[in-house]
């Protein structure tokens, strides 16, 4: 109830003040901007492939409407011809010979006559091409795909996480000769872009033989600088007071980061998780030169093949596409309170 409430919160007292005609409108723009695509890919993503060529386009999943004509195997395509004198006809295309359609009347399949395409309108109607989401698991290996996403999203996450976590406490806990700069150079490592380390990345992943292996892609990118930057900021909010009675009771430096720090480091340990489960799902290039063999392809890897050099099939590639943005877009939207809360917590200190 707060949260609709704000949505009629404004400045002026009985009626709408110019500053708020003003936010409301920026508002809205802003919504159809980032919003317009994915509602039209969706509504793309039902459209049958003949749809998808339609010139002009349209939002909706129109498909041009067929009958069956006594006397033709397949069903034939339906339009409406203007007829001189008389009301328009809805006729069945037979053939065409370039700019003259043979057609037919479904309801006197005996005569056939020629017309100009020109003349004529497709007889649309409002179908949702739900077998683009059903072929996927019956003609492709889909489901492989998605569990190769899922398992490296999942162990990255969780190695990215401790390994992280590990060496945030080390920088925030521990006091060591070259401490500072040892973590200025992890931050440094923020300036180097992705594709200038993708040739050494891959003779090592090559060399210990992990080429074609889900684990080559999940192991270069389990350390980031982001992680560490991101955990350091918020365990130097924890009291040292704790960790110095934790070692007067002679706990071990283990179980002072298992059992006290981590569970009170979970809010920036959940905007981590977030920000890793997006970078691992979305991932393509890494994957891309790690795997050459389409049983251990990812999702993202599998779309840049449905695209070929002759003819692109874009009705299971927007299918695809839908589903891939699916999980990432549940685990934002339900997660995406921890990102402003967690970011802010590690700005405290």
């Amino acid at each position: 109830m707060k949260s609709l409430s704000f949505f009629w919160l404004t400045r002026g007292r009985q009626r709408l003040h110019w500053t708020d005609v003003l936010s409301y409108a920026y508002l809205l723009v802003g919504l159809f901007v980032m919003f317009a695509p994915v509602l039209w890919l969706v509504m793309s993503s039902f459209k049958t492939e003949s749809a998808i060529g339609q010139f002009p386009p349209t939002f909706l999943p129109y498909s041009q409407k067929t009958v069956v004509v006594a006397g033709h195997d397949k069903p034939l395509p339906l339009f409406k011809v203007a007829v001189a004198g008389g009301a328009p006809k809805e006729l069945a295309q037979i053939s065409r010979i370039g700019i003259m359609a043979n057609m037919v009347d479904p309801a006197q399949p005996g005569e056939s006559v020629q017309v100009n395409i020109r003349d004529r309108v497709p007889v649309n109607e409002l179908k949702f091409a739900t077998n683009n989401y059903s072929d996927l698991f019956g003609k492709f290996t889909f489901g492989t795909y998605l569990w190769n996403s899922v398992f490296i999203t999942v162990v990255a996450t969780l190695l990215t996480l401790l390994f992280n976590s590990m060496a945030a406490f080390a920088l925030s806990k521990f006091q060591f000769k070259g401490q500072k700069a040892v973590f200025l150079l992890i931050i440094a490592t923020l300036m180097i872009p992705p594709t200038i380390i993708l040739v050494p990345v891959f003779l090592v992943i090559n060399s210990v033989n992990l080429l074609n292996s889900l684990w080559g892609v999940i192991l270069p990118a389990v350390a980031t600088p982001t992680g560490v930057f991101l955990l350091r900021q918020y365990m130097l909010t924890i009291p040292d007071e704790l960790i110095e009675a934790a070692r007067m009771d002679h706990a071990s430096e283990w179980r002072i980061y298992w059992r006290i720090v981590l569970p009170l480091s979970a809010p920036a340990l959940a905007v981590l998780a977030i920000f890793s489960v997006m970078w691992r799902w979305n991932d393509f290039l890494l994957p891309l030169i790690v795997l050459s063999k389409s049983e251990f392809f990812t999702l993202q890897l599998a779309l840049n093949a449905f695209q070929g050099e002759l003819n692109t099939q874009w009705h299971y590639l927007l299918a695809m596409t839908v589903i891939t943005l699916l999980p990432i877009t549940l685990v934002f939207a339900f997660l995406q309170r921890y990102i402003t809360t967690g970011i802010a917590s590690a700005g405290v200190k």
